[in-house]
């Protein structure tokens, strides 16, 4: 316990330990370096002088050789891979490594992006060039000139662009958000968790609110959190305008201002658990003794929440989960956006918040008045300030614009610094305290509490000594201590609150579900195609693979691709009945949105009403077609200069290239210059969270996981751990994508990755993967708020296992994959042999399968099995669904233990001999069969999801018994 007079927290509360930042990077425009961008942040710069905004992260140069890159890959490589990749390097560099080891097999690497990369456009474009071609040349014919002019001319247009835009097989794995995680694992060798998110302009928060939550909950030592933002296209500065978010001079404290300058940035922080920094001799920045998330759900358009209620009570958990008191924080940062309703809100909410403060004790800032708004990277850009000016024991200033009116929260606690501030102690000797606000323009919020870096004896215990009734301890700094003095090695901080034995965790129950795959559009549809063994892939539609420009079977090409074959979903084209959305919102929205939502609907229609915080988690690409069609539109419409000067239309008249122009606008969609304010919704990946947070009014926080085709399990492991922590009361999580689409069977096919015919997992035969449309959604609470709900539970899941494999991005590896199911076994009481069926990633190309099984055979074969382990895969009914693979994977399994049947396999005619399967043994049957339980105990599953970048997920999954527990 405490002593609120001593350490400046409640009484009775018993936080948990706190999560120390040892290592920091920041990139940003004229910016590298904790030091110079401390230097940025305490500059006392003159009213007048210009925005820094106007410069680029292009002018950071970054040797990529020194990453083991090779030069085939190099250039299919998204420009903030290379950023985040030399983040990486910097921040870790900064925390001492490699000199100062890491625990590689339990650092985790989360990213954080928003909205959709350079190379995802450059990629959408060169395919979207065909068209433009084609339609280049129909117009020029349409206006006389000769056809082989015409077919000359658009060959041309298309050598044009292709030299322009680049090209490669390595294309679809090098423009992924997931990759740049996993490309930062395998040039450091970490082996822990691999993932990127993102929550539009809270992306970074959640980032570092994940990180937080896996080192306390003892499933990582060690985390890297990288986030950033570059202008990557046109199109979101456009879709922000036309929402009325944006301005050319930003004023973060204007109550009458009319929005923030976007702003490009990447950043890094290196964390560890408190304890674990203070043994291994590191230097702390500061540590974070909470990070809290809430969503304010509001149907609708997004936009920023004006609820200054919410924004309070959040603040006021936060500090009480971290048993600070509101009158010893010193400092604010806060969200600053310049939207003037939005900063009357923050302001109002933090005058009542720290109204029991002395007026002017309470220094507010934003980081927005030096680098804009850096959207995914917002977050860490805000508490990197902060840390550093604990750490320097400096309050900085507030940059004021010219002509910007006086500060309106005079008399209250709130005042905003002109000058650099030394930070004065804290009463009693308490340790500096300060708080960082964030908040998305899809209505969540975030608060995290920040403390200068903690003292050696009080963490430690060495020299604690009693006066006047209480205990007080020394207060020399740590840094000092670890510079003059080598740490004992210690266990947990004393003090506070210790994650549960991860045998000990409470199971989470799935008490509904729902999916749409292909043609099944409801789980009872999917099921009954299962049993039925009859695949649902065929010709994906003209409409979707225009085949007279993008199918050539046979040979390899970076613009063709060579099956026309799909798991196809016809998206709806209105939204669920019970939902009130105007039609023009719902067209802007993209089409995994619109699939995930009624989805979301199936799964939420008729059940009881969800309360307490919640958390909505969905694998997906995070790079949405919405978001790349609108860019490359706009791009098209830029290059009618470049048609004009086509020489194959050199014997047109002045007269007819201005017509051929009309002819060409009229024959493809550009965006329209009055662009809606809905857009920018549709580019957004967690958008599809947020939808469903906000049309059902679930104070859910929204999130969308990237982690390749592992996404479905990576959100499922983010929801069990917001469960297991109990930072949400309930979660909806899975995945969505719709893979059959023109881009990604031609860039997949440009790699060899798909099948020249149709998913045949583990047969001889198998030759790559089909592409598939679906969506699976779960809703998850723990086991005895599921109990006490009186709910149907269609299964437990017991465990969820995460690895990375450090070695290729392309290439599995068994070692990896059974790190990751190791990982779940470690966390259950039963042994592999326990387990009956495995729904296995078998992705149906022979390497992949092989590996797999080999994986298979090393940990579901390492203990005596008195049954053949059932090995099956959803793929061979629907295809590759990507980011939604997990999520079919799940929903078969949870279906087949409700059934107590065993699903089939098809399009299996001859069983690969080079799988091994008496290794294990296992078997892959072509026919359902009854699932007959062992004697006594439950039914459990294994689900494996395995994506690109070596990100490995693995899943236990159990029947519920009643009584059982």
């Amino acid at each position: 316990m405490r002593s609120d007079s001593v350490m400046g927290r409640k009484e009775h509360t018993i936080p948990p330990e706190p999560v120390a930042i040892v290592g920091i990077a920041a990139l940003y425009p004229g910016v590298q370096g904790p030091d110079e961008y401390w230097h940025l942040m305490s500059e006392e710069f003159p009213v007048a002088a210009p925005s820094r905004a106007v410069r680029h992260l292009d002018e950071i140069e970054v040797d990529v050789a020194r990453f083991g890159i090779p030069p085939a890959q190099a250039g299919s490589m998204a420009r903030m891979q290379i950023l985040m990749l030399e983040a990486a390097r910097q921040c870790l560099a900064d925390a001492g490594h490699p000199g100062r080891p890491l625990p590689v097999e339990r650092t985790d690497v989360i990213a954080g992006t928003c909205f959709g990369l350079d190379r995802q456009h450059a990629n959408a474009l060169r395919i979207e060039a065909s068209r433009f071609a084609r339609e280049v040349e129909r117009a020029a014919v349409s206006v006389g000139a000769d056809p082989e002019h015409a077919e000359l001319a658009a060959e041309e247009l298309r050598l044009l662009l292709s030299r322009r835009l680049g090209g490669s097989p390595h294309d679809r794995v090098g423009e992924m958000a997931s990759t740049i995680p996993a490309r930062i694992a395998t040039a450091f060798k970490f082996h822990g968790r691999t993932l990127t998110m993102e929550s539009a302009d809270t992306t970074s928060y959640v980032a570092v609110a994940q990180a937080v939550q896996n080192l306390r909950g003892g499933m990582s030592d060690a985390v890297l959190v990288v986030a950033g933002q570059r202008r990557e296209s046109p199109i979101v500065a456009r879709a922000l305008d036309a929402k009325g978010l944006t301005t050319t001079v930003g004023r973060p404290f204007a109550t009458d201002g009319r929005g923030f300058e976007l702003g490009e940035g990447v950043g890094a922080l290196l964390l560890k658990r408190l304890s674990t920094a203070v043994r291994d001799g590191d230097r702390i920045y500061a540590t974070i003794l909470d990070c809290s998330l809430r969503h304010d759900p509001r149907p609708g358009a997004f936009h920023y929440s004006p609820s200054v209620g919410l924004r309070r009570s959040t603040a006021s958990d936060s500090l009480r989960a971290a048993a600070v008191l509101p009158e010893t924080v010193q400092y604010v940062e806060c969200v600053g956006s310049g939207v003037g309703q939005e900063v009357r809100a923050e302001l109002d909410a933090l005058a009542a918040l720290y109204e029991g403060a002395a007026a002017g004790s309470v220094a507010v800032g934003s980081v927005k008045d030096r680098l804009g708004h850096t959207f995914a990277n917002a977050g860490l850009a805000a508490i990197t300030k902060v840390a550093l000016a604990l750490h320097h024991r400096t309050i900085p200033p507030q940059w004021q614009p010219e002509g910007a009116s006086a500060f309106e929260r005079d008399g209250t606690p709130l005042r905003l610094p002109g000058t650099n501030e030394p930070w004065p102690p804290a009463p009693e000797g308490r340790p500096r305290l300060a708080a960082v606000h964030g908040a998305s323009f899809t209505g969540t919020f975030c608060h995290l509490v920040l403390e200068e870096h903690p003292v050696l004896e009080k963490h430690l215990g060495l020299e604690e000594r009693e006066g006047n009734g209480r205990h007080e301890h020394g207060r020399a700094p740590v840094a000092e201590a670890v510079r003059t003095s080598t740490p004992p090695v210690v266990g947990p901080v004393a003090g506070y609150a210790l994650p549960s034995a991860a045998s000990d965790a409470e199971p989470i129950a799935v008490v509904r579900l729902a999916g749409w795959f292909a043609d099944s559009p409801d789980a009872e549809s999917f099921w009954r195609a299962i049993r039925s063994g009859v695949s649902r892939i065929g010709p994906v539609p003209e409409a979707v693979l225009d085949q007279d420009l993008y199918y050539a079977p046979g040979a390899l090409s970076l613009t063709h691709s060579y099956t026309n074959q799909g798991g196809h979903t016809a998206v709806p084209d209105a939204p669920p009945r019970d939902l009130q959305i105007a039609p023009a919102r719902h067209a802007s929205m993209d089409s995994a949105q619109r699939l995930a939502l009624r989805v979301a609907a199936q799964l939420l229609d008729g059940g009881g009403a969800l309360s307490g915080p919640g958390l909505i988690a969905i694998g997906s690409n995070l790079g949405l077609t919405r978001e790349r069609r609108a860019n490359a539109a706009l791009s098209l419409e830029n290059l009618e200069d470049m048609v004009a000067r086509l020489t194959g239309l050199d014997g047109l008249s002045p007269l007819q290239r201005k017509s051929l122009v009309t002819s060409v606008r009229e024959r493809v969609e550009f965006p329209d210059e009055a662009m809606l304010p809905e857009l920018l919704d549709g580019c957004l990946a967690s958008g599809i969270a947020a939808l469903v947070a906000n049309e059902y009014g679930l104070d859910a926080v929204p999130v969308a996981v990237e982690a390749a085709c592992a996404s479905s399990l990576a959100a499922i492991d983010v929801a069990v751990g917001a469960l297991r922590s109990r930072t949400a009361d309930f979660a909806i999580a899975g995945g969505v994508e719709l893979a059959c689409n023109t881009r990604d069977m031609v860039l997949c096919s440009a790699l060899g990755l798909l099948s020249h015919s149709r998913n045949a997992p583990f047969d001889a035969g198998a030759d790559g993967f089909t592409p598939g449309d679906g969506c699976g959604l779960f809703l998850l609470k723990r086991y005895g708020d599921a109990r006490r709900d009186g709910d149907e539970i269609l299964g437990l899941l017991r465990s969820v296992g995460a690895s990375n494999d450090a070695k290729s991005l392309i290439a599995p590896d068994v070692e990896g994959q059974a790190r990751a199911m190791e990982r779940a076994f470690a966390q259950v009481d039963f042994t592999p042999s326990a387990v009956d069926y495995l729904e296995a990633h078998g992705t149906g190309t022979k390497v992949g399968d092989r590996v797999e099984i080999a994986a298979v055979a090393r940990v579901y074969g390492s203990a005596r099995r008195t049954r053949p382990l059932e090995i099956g895969s959803a793929k061979s009914f629907y295809g590759h669904t990507f980011a939604a693979a997990g999520s079919a994977g799940l929903l078969r399994t949870l279906l087949a233990i409700r059934e107590r049947t065993l699903p089939p396999n098809t399009h299996l005619h001859t069983l690969n001999p080079a799988l091994d399967l008496a290794a294990v043994p296992a078997r892959v049957s072509t026919e359902a069969s009854p699932w007959v339980p062992r004697p006594g105990q439950p039914r459990r599953a294994g689900v494996s999801s395995f994506g690109t970048g070596g990100i490995n997920y693995h899943v236990l999954v159990e029947e519920h018994m009643d009584g059982s527990r």
